[in-house]
C-alpha cells in the first residue's frame, strides 16, 4: 500500500491535544498537509503510512496548540511604559487617552500591531482577539505578519482621530470587515468598549448587527469597583444588570476583566452561557482586583486568558499569564486544586477559541483543524526533570522555551527566531514612535 504524501511531520517527545481534556501523547506525530492536521499517531505509524516533504524532530519538546490570546489592545506596543503605577481611571484619562488622542492613526496601529504580533509569536501565541481604533490597519498587520486574528470593530461614544460617534465607528469597522472577508486567517467580533464609554443606543446597535452578521461581542465589564460605583449613580444599577436587561448576555459576549462578581452575576453568566476573557496580569498591575477565577470555572464558565494591551501589563506573554491565573486562583480560594495545569492550557487555548467561535478552526490539536501549533523545549537544566509536561508548562517554562510556531501549518518561529520578521527593523521601528511619543 503507497504511503501518503503529506507537506509536514512533526514528531515531539510529548504532545498535549488538550482536546480531549488531560491527556498527554507521548513519542507521537502530528500530520499535516495544506494547512492542516491530518492524523496524529504514534511515531512508528507514521513512519510506515506517510512521507512527508517535511519532517521536524522535537526531541525534549512538548507541541500544544498555537495560544489565543483572547483580549488585546495590540497597538499599544507603542504605549509600553508610557504611564506605569497608576489607577485605570488616572492612567486612562491623565495620560492613555491624551496620547492616543494626540498619536493614534492608521500608521501607529499598523506599526504598533506589527510589533505586537512578533512579540506574541515568539511566545507561542498564534490568534489574538484585537480592540482597538483603526482596526483594518491591525487586519493588514496581522496577515503581513502570518498570524491568525480576530479584529475587534471597536465603538465608543465619544470622537476621535478614526470615527466620530457609535454609528461611524460601526459603520467604518464594518466596512474594514467586508473588505477582508475572504481572508482565511481572520475573524471579527464587535468590540463595544465598555458600559463607562458606551450608551445605551450603542449597546443596542452593537446588538442588532451582531445578530444580524453573527459576530461575538467583545467588552471590558466590572473591571474596576470605580465603574459598578459609577454605573450604580448613572443607571441606578450594577453594568452587567444594565447589559442584561439591553439583551447584550448570551454565548456571543465576551466578557472582559469580569473581576468584581457577586454571587447573582456569576450564576447569570453562567446561565447566558457567557465567556471570560481573564487578564490577571492587568488587573494586578492595575490594582482592579483578582477575579473570582475558581468560582466561574466552578459554575462552568467558558474562560480564555488575556494578555490586555502592553500599556497595561507590559507583556504580551500568554504562558505568563497561564501561571499567574494558576497561582492567583489558588491563594484567593485556599484551595491548592481550585485550579489545575490542565484547566489553565485549556483556557489559554481551547477556551479562547470556543470565546472567539473558532473551536472548530484552532485550540486543540485535531484531526480536521488548522495547523497552528506551538513548540515548547524542556530540555535545560533549568527544566530538568520533568515529570508532568502541562505541570511544566503552566509552572516552569517562560515564553524564551517556546523553540517553534506554526500558523496554518507555516512555520513563523524556528529555533526561538522569527522567520520572516526583521527584528532590527522593528525595534527601530519603535524608536522612532518613541522620539515621537516621548513626553
Amino acid at each position: 500500500m503507497p504511503m501518503e504524501v503529506v507537506d509536514l511531520l512533526i514528531e515531539a517527545r510529548w504532545i498535549v491535544p488538550v482536546d480531549p481534556a488531560g491527556v498527554v501523547l507521548e513519542s507521537h506525530a502530528v500530520v499535516i498537509n495544506d494547512g492542516r492536521i491530518v492524523a496524529v499517531v504514534p511515531q512508528s505509524e507514521a513512519a510506515s503510512c506517510f512521507s512527508a516533504r517535511s519532517h521536524k524532530r522535537l526531541e525534549q519538546h512538548v507541541l500544544i496548540p498555537g495560544l489565543v490570546n483572547l483580549h488585546t489592545h495590540a497597538a499599544m506596543t507603542l504605549l509600553r511604559g508610557l504611564a506605569d503605577d497608576l489607577p485605570l481611571m488616572e492612567w486612562l484619562q491623565r495620560h492613555v487617552w491624551p496620547a492616543e488622542a494626540q498619536h493614534v492613526s492608521e500608521q501607529f496601529v499598523y506599526d504598533g500591531t506589527l510589533l505586537a504580533c512578533a512579540e506574541m509569536l515568539r511566545g507561542g501565541i498564534t490568534c489574538f482577539n484585537d480592540m482597538y481604533f483603526f482596526p483594518g490597519a491591525a487586519a493588514d498587520a496581522a496577515l503581513a505578519s502570518g498570524m491568525r486574528a480576530a479584529i475587534g470593530l471597536i465603538t465608543v461614544d465619544f470622537p476621535s482621530s478614526y470615527a466620530t460617534d457609535a454609528d461611524d465607528y460601526l459603520a467604518k469597522g464594518l466596512a474594514a470587515r467586508d473588505q477582508r472577508l475572504e481572508e482565511p486567517l481572520l475573524s471579527f467580533c464587535l468590540a463595544p468598549h465598555a458600559p463607562y464609554t458606551v450608551g445605551d443606543g450603542g449597546f443596542s446597535r452593537v446588538l442588532t448587527l451582531a445578530e444580524q452578521v453573527e459576530l461575538p461581542i467583545h467588552v471590558h465589564l466590572h473591571e474596576t469597583i470605580q465603574e459598578i460605583e459609577e454605573s450604580v449613580q448613572r443607571f441606578g444599577i450594577r453594568p452587567i444588570e444594565r447589559l442584561r436587561r439591553l439583551g447584550m448576555l448570551s454565548p456571543a459576549l465576551i466578557a472582559v476583566h469580569a473581576v468584581h462578581l457577586d454571587a447573582h452575576e456569576i450564576e447569570l453568566l453562567a446561565q447566558q452561557g457567557c465567556s471570560i476573557a481573564h487578564c490577571p496580569s492587568s488587573n494586578l498591575k492595575l490594582a482592579s482586583g483578582i477575579a473570582p477565577l475558581a468560582e466561574l470555572a466552578a459554575r462552568g464558565i467558558n474562560i480564555g486568558l488575556g494578555t490586555d494591551g502592553a500599556a497595561s501589563n507590559n507583556r504580551l506573554d500568554l504562558l505568563q499569564e497561564m501561571r499567574l491565573a494558576a497561582l492567583l486562583a489558588k491563594a484567593q480560594s485556599g484551595r491548592a486544586d481550585a485550579i489545575k495545569a490542565h484547566q489553565v492550557l485549556h483556557m489559554a487555548t481551547l477556551g479562547g477559541a470556543r470565546a472567539l467561535g473558532l473551536e472548530a478552526r484552532i485550540g486543540s490539536i485535531t484531526p480536521g483543524k488548522a495547523a497552528d501549533l506551538c513548540a515548547v523545549a524542556l530540555d535545560e537544566f533549568a527544566l530538568a526533570p520533568c515529570y508532568e509536561p502541562v505541570s511544566h508548562l503552566t509552572y516552569a517554562v517562560a515564553r524564551e522555551h517556546v523553540s517553534a510556531v506554526w500558523v496554518a501549518g507555516r512555520m513563523l518561529v524556528e529555533n526561538g527566531q522569527l522567520i520572516e520578521s526583521n527584528e532590527t527593523g522593528l525595534i527601530k521601528l519603535a524608536l522612532l514612535w518613541q522620539n515621537k511619543i516621548r513626553p
